[in-house]
């Protein structure tokens, strides 16, 4: 497993733009086989700052995601949305490490 979670702070006036594309991309991204789980979380004291939460079977499935169509107009779609560049941290579950994901 390899989680990622991914910092976006957007500009006040793309809230819901980059909320909509976000979703699309979300609902799109957990229909690929190496995909087990991804959230799209909005901070409650700030609504331009989001998390993205994503976790991947396994680490060749995070390359597998960025070649798809979905990610590619999301990333195209919400770049001029941002008030800063996106950043990402990269996790290694510790629990649960069962078969449910």
């Amino acid at each position: 497993m390899l989680i990622v979670h991914v910092h976006v702070h957007v500009k006040p006036e793309a809230v819901d733009a980059f909320k909509a594309a976000s979703l699309a991309n979300a609902r799109a991204s957990v229909q690929e086989p190496g995909i087990a789980r991804f959230d799209v979380i909005q901070q409650q004291d700030d609504p331009t700052r989001f998390v993205l939460v994503e976790v991947y079977r396994t680490t060749p499935a995070t390359a597998a995601h960025k070649e798809t169509a979905h990610y590619a107009a999301w990333r195209d779609a919400v770049a001029p949305m941002m008030a800063e560049p996106r950043s990402s941290l990269k996790f290694a579950n510790i629990f649960p490490n069962d078969a449910r994901w």
